[in-house]
């Protein structure tokens, strides 16, 4: 019960680490996209505002959400193969 208890924080941590660096990753990528368009386009609205607004919609974008996948799918598998090696 120890090793699970120890497996479930160690992956707790490290899966965290991962998200972390996933989401700030993805979050760089879209302000840069975001720099480049308003560069492209007419410059109607300063880049802070447009910068903010833009990752404002990001925050509440699909892809954001599907990071979350990271803690989820790893859960899954783990206790896929437990089951398999047990019970199966």
């Amino acid at each position: 019960m120890f090793a699970l208890a120890r497996l479930m924080v160690i992956g707790f941590i490290v899966l965290t680490i991962v998200y972390v660096c996933l989401s700030l990753y993805s979050r760089s990528v879209r302000k840069g996209k975001l720099r480049a368009e308003w560069y492209e386009g007419p410059q109607d609205v300063p880049l802070e505002q447009f910068l903010e607004e833009g990752l404002e919609e990001y925050d509440s974008s699909l892809r954001r959400r599907l990071i979350l996948s990271v803690y989820v799918i790893p859960v899954i598998l783990v206790s896929l193969i437990i089951y398999l090696t047990n019970f199966a």
